[in-house]
């Protein structure tokens, strides 16, 4: 039996490295070499809390986390059609039933019974290899690299939040939130040509990687009181699309009061709290609609050709890289470093 390295949470605040075994390919499947996986703001929230949301970790057991990955395929099943060893890929980490009524009306992110990498108890994929639907991954033109290849799954968040936001040509947004989701909702919100884009966070250091990336102004809302500024940047009028992304009850409540009237709230980050107070007349007042974000559907190919036509930047946002052997420090490190870290990644293979 060929075995390999994997990282798993033992408990929280803490990673262990074990040995566990390769598993074997099944006829619609093939096995990726994992190069690059992703540390999202869910697997924080599971390695720091325990929880994400109502999704929470069994601590009694070891969990391994990570869901952004990509790598090169070594090995395909028997019935395998259309990728072949050596491709490289980039993993949708959903895996769905199909029959349910969510999956048959192309909602399959809605799917009640998805296996999706790293959501308890779904194991995730910070190991070095990992046995994958064929049709659940997604090959690699020659000039993206597995590294933006992993990066592709929390673009297709961003991107699915513009869609949801209906962001069009012209628009005003505000992105509450500058983390990696943050991030790439703001180049996807850019690439449909929203002609003003305003980010608030707490972080210059996230504030400055989005204004490198686009962002017409920001604001640090820990130094700044955020309404004043908001009413400089666009007076009364408010923002046509406000998009929460940092899944702070703070931010979320804040929503309702930056929307213009007829506008649009896109709620994307999941908070740890369950339950948040938030003021109803303001939207009931504004007729503001209010859309949410879960996952993603149909996007992996649309983001990867729009890194591989050079639209969309998305390496850019990554800051720190570690090591598959120094899991626990790259953890750490997002945990703790909120000066200078944006986006960390695991280089595995």
């Amino acid at each position: 039996m060929k075995m390999q390295k994997g990282a798993f949470m033992r408990g929280r605040d803490n990673m262990i490295m074990k040995e566990i075994p390769v598993p074997e390919v099944g006829k619609s499947q093939v096995l990726v070499s994992i190069e690059y996986v992703g540390i999202c703001g869910s697997d924080i929230h599971y390695f720091h809390s325990g929880n994400c949301g109502a999704y929470k970790v069994d601590l009694s057991q070891d969990f391994m986390l990570g869901h952004e990955c990509a790598g090169t395929i070594v090995e395909v099943g028997e019935e395998v059609e259309h990728l072949k060893v050596g491709d490289r890929v980039a993993l949708e980490p959903g895996i769905t039933c199909g029959k349910c009524e969510a999956c048959k009306s192309g909602h399959y992110n809605l799917c009640p019974d998805v296996a999706f990498l790293a959501t308890p108890p779904v194991q995730g994929c910070n190991e070095e290899f990992i046995v994958f639907p064929e049709d659940m991954c997604f090959k690699l033109p020659d000039n993206v690299s597995t590294k933006e290849g992993a990066l592709i799954e929390p673009l297709s968040v961003g991107f699915y939040a513009a869609e949801q936001g209906n962001v069009n040509a012209g628009d005003t947004i505000i992105i509450l939130g500058a983390g990696c989701i943050g991030l790439v909702t703001l180049l996807a919100c850019k690439a449909r040509g929203a002609a003003q884009i305003v980010v608030a966070d707490l972080v210059d250091a996230r504030l400055g990687k989005a204004l490198e990336l686009g962002a017409t102004a920001v604001i640090n809302s820990g130094k700044e009181d955020i309404f004043e500024k908001v009413k400089e940047l666009v007076g009364t009028r408010g923002f046509d699309v406000v998009f929460e992304t940092a899944g702070s009850a703070v931010t979320i409540a804040q929503t309702p009061f930056f929307v213009r009237r007829g506008g649009t709230i896109t709620l994307v980050g999941i908070s740890s709290q369950e339950e948040i107070s938030y003021n109803f007349a303001q939207i009931m007042d504004k007729e503001a609609t209010i859309k949410s974000v879960f996952r993603y559907k149909n996007i992996f190919p649309k983001a990867i050709s729009a890194v591989a036509s050079g639209t969309i930047d998305v390496k850019s946002i990554v800051t720190h890289e570690f090591e598959l052997k120094n899991i626990q420090e790259a953890y750490k490190e997002a945990v703790n470093n909120k000066t200078d870290l944006v986006k960390a990644v695991i280089k595995v293979n």
